[in-house]
């Protein structure tokens, strides 16, 4: 008879367990991926020299030791082909096709996370991390078989080079055994701890480990004692109750002795008894027992079964003088307390940590996890038990790399922009766009967990009205509203000192510098000369009234001689195109200064040998000193069956392949004609030129309406026509 290999006897081990368990898994099925993984890691070996199944197998055994009966051979599928995809060459869809949707949807979880690279020690980016593993697995048995993919790791770590022990070592510390505690795993957490510390501080777990050894017969005889005494007064009471040991962790150990400042060698409570009682009443007659045969320890009483913490945590904690007047912790609760503290999604995770995340935690999930442990304990499907948790935690976060690695918590349903904003303020104010996983998105994607986010900005670009609407930050939303009222500002100042400079040409006077104007501004209510200008661009401020400051009116009955006469001679249409006063069958030409369009109001100049300029109204040109007043006329549109206008656009976007093709089409659909169109790129960003002909203003708008609806185009600015001869069009009217 052969002798039974390494790997016989594991998977003799792990059908043993699922009997002993009572696990109501399909044996064929479980037999089948135990022969699949046996066979997809055929020839791989780890550093122990065993074959590299073993570690599959262990997983196994560690996930149907933590379910015990509730494990089926979807998870135990999961745990023994937890690492094919990552180590062989199998894929997620083979997986899928050999053993369905969901033991290939799990391992493609595990896979995910294992892939996670912890680089930050920072204790905020450290939580996101352990929040990001919850919000990425879409059901929590993912994140349980992890943990016992961790464990397992952990137990076998003596065979790695010691940098990597200590990588690990803190990622255990940091990110795993605490998820094991805030999901009411402790007999994971506690070992996950423990082993972490005797890798990150091996000094420590030394003296540790030495003082625990050379104390045990010591601290056994003291809590044999102390239970022998409670006992036997127990039994006297017709109550029966299990009373074990509960020996300190290393790690927690460790811990106090950093918090206290005390020895490990002088630390005194390092006794603790546990007693299992039947029932809830005998939690309470327990605890006056101990009271009435030893002194409790001021302020060391706890009732977390009246009071259940917020995780639904209960049990009776206080701390007595036991014999030779040592301190011992003792616990007081029922099996199934036991069993919800010990293995149940109720645990006790603000226990001890006391940090202002775990708190939160509490008050946000205690109904949560209420339901989750009921789930547990009934004859509920503990997968969907698991996912009620995986939609419930974290649900209002989402979690995103940056293009250095680091790992930044968001709103859910943020966007680039508002992940801009938390990275930077002119980062926020500059955006243009974001590639996530190397795809460029528009602005209004939503991000996802995991995702990593490079942002695109322009120095031109400006933060956007519409940008409101869409993220969900409130840091973002602030800036962005700071950065739309400074440009309403920067632009009440720009239009309010055009309307004054206006004002003051078309008056013939002198434009005054800023300084002379600080009187004046002081004297109209205002701080200073932008504050005044702004209103005046606002409109709170006419620029007849700082005109009035300026120039203080003549005295009655001087006509004052100005643009004002000019306006009041009578009209009449000369011919098609443009209509004038007094005059006709001049040429006129379109000012290339403005390129003024039919639908916008206009001014005609009188210039030596070329006729008529047109210009818009609001143009300076038109009203520089060099022109005389008796050389404006008033003039107006006639352009009933007259030429087309060219307008020149300024296109600003996100370069992509057919962006030019996609403008140039939108534009004919308008049925317009194009003049030109050109359009480069630098690196991610486009610039197109093109000119258009158009009727009028209600022409031009509809072809930028339809320009603005082309996916990928950020910005339409329309600029003056060039003064090259191509572009000269000067017609008759």
């Amino acid at each position: 008879m052969a002798a039974e290999t390494p790997i016989d006897a594991k998977r003799n081990e792990l059908f043993s367990l699922l009997d002993e368990v009572g696990a109501s898994v399909d044996r064929p099925a479980a037999a089948r991926a135990v022969d699949y993984a046996v066979e997809a890691h055929h020839g791989q070996k780890r550093l122990s020299g065993e074959p590299y199944v073993i570690h599959s197998l262990e997983v196994a055994l560690g996930i149907t030791r933590l379910l015990e009966q509730r494990t089926d051979e979807v998870v135990l599928g999961v745990a023994l082909l937890h690492d094919v995809v990552e180590d062989t060459g199998i894929g997620i869809g083979e997986l899928e096709e050999k053993f369905g949707n969901e033991v290939a949807t799990l391992v493609d979880g595990v896979t995910k996370i294992s892939h996670l690279a912890f680089t930050s020690p920072e204790a905020d980016q450290v939580e996101n991390y352990r929040k990001l593993i919850l919000a990425m697995a879409t059901d929590l048995r993912v994140i349980l078989v992890k943990l016992c993919d961790r464990l397992h790791n952990m137990r076998t770590l003596q065979y790695l080079r010691s940098e990597k022990q200590k990588q690990i070592s803190r990622e255990t510390r940091d990110i795993y055994a605490p998820l094991a505690h805030r999901l009411g795993i402790g007999a994971l957490k506690w070992e996950l701890e423990d082993l972490a510390l005797k890798y990150l501080d091996p000094a420590a777990y030394r003296d540790i480990a030495g003082e625990v050894s050379s104390k045990r017969d010591a601290r056994e005889g003291q809590i044999e004692a102390f239970k022998s005494i409670i006992e036997e007064e127990i039994a006297k009471l017709g109550i029966k109750a299990d009373v074990t040991g509960r020996p300190k962790h290393f790690h927690s150990i460790y811990n106090k002795s950093k918090r206290t400042g005390v020895p490990f060698g002088e630390l005194h409570d390092l006794l603790g008894v546990r007693i299992i009682t039947q029932d809830t009443n005998d939690c309470y007659r327990v605890l006056g027992v101990i009271h009435n045969l030893f002194t409790p320890v001021a302020e060391r009483f706890d009732d977390y079964v009246a009071t259940p913490k917020s995780n639904m945590y209960q049990s009776l904690h206080t701390t007595v003088y036991g014999p030779q007047r040592r301190m011992v912790e003792v616990q007081i609760r029922t099996r199934e307390m036991h069993r919800v503290a010990n293995y149940g999604v109720a645990a006790h995770y603000s226990y001890k940590e006391g940090s202002e995340i775990d708190r939160e935690f509490a008050e946000k999930f205690g109904g949560i996890m209420q339901t989750a442990s009921e789930g547990l304990e009934g004859e509920s499907d503990p997968s969907e038990v698991m996912d009620l948790l995986r939609r419930s935690f974290y649900q209002d976060e989402v979690f995103v790399f940056t293009p250095k690695g680091d790992l930044m918590k968001l709103p859910k349903g943020s966007t680039p922009i508002d992940m801009a904003f938390a990275v930077h303020t002119e980062l926020g104010n500059h955006i243009v766009g974001a590639r996530v996983n190397g795809r460029i998105v528009p602005l209004r994607y939503q991000l996802r967990n995991g995702e990593a986010v490079q942002i695109i900005t322009s120095t031109s670009a400006q933060p956007s009205e519409d940008w409101l609407a869409i993220v969900q930050s409130p840091k973002a939303r602030n800036k962005i509203r700071q950065s739309l009222r400074a440009r309403v500002r920067e632009d009440s100042i720009l239009l309010g000192r055009e309307l004054l400079e206006k004002l003051l040409r078309k008056e013939r006077k002198k434009i005054p510098k800023d300084r002379d104007l600080e009187d004046i501004a002081q004297a109209v209510g205002f701080s200073s000369t932008l504050d005044v200008l702004a209103a005046l661009g606002r409109g709170d401020v006419s620029p007849q009234q700082i005109f009035n400051k300026l120039y203080p009116a003549p005295p009655k009955g001087k006509l004052r001689e100005g643009f004002e006469k000019i306006r009041a001679l009578p009209q009449f249409r000369p011919g098609r195109g443009i209509r004038f006063e007094t005059m006709d069958n001049l040429m006129f030409r379109i000012a290339k200064c403005c390129s003024p369009i039919p639908g916008e109001r206009v001014i005609g100049v009188i210039t030596r040998g070329r006729g008529i300029s047109v210009h818009r109204e609001d143009c300076p040109n038109a009203f520089d000193e060099r022109v005389g007043k008796d050389r404006r006329v008033v003039i107006d549109w006639d352009v009933q069956g007259a030429p087309s206008f060219l307008a020149r656009l300024v296109v600003y976007g996100l370069e992509r392949q057919s962006l030019l093709a996609d403008i140039a089409s939108a534009v004919s659909s308008t049925n317009t004609n194009i003049r030109r169109a050109d359009m480069g790129a630098d690196g991610s960003e486009a610039r197109g030129i093109f000119v258009v002909e158009v009727q009028n203003m209600k022409h031009l708008r509809r072809v930028v309406a339809a320009i603005r609806k082309i996916r990928g185009v950020l910005d339409i600015v329309r600029e003056p026509m060039p003064t090259d001869r191509e572009n000269d069009d000067t017609w008759d009217g």
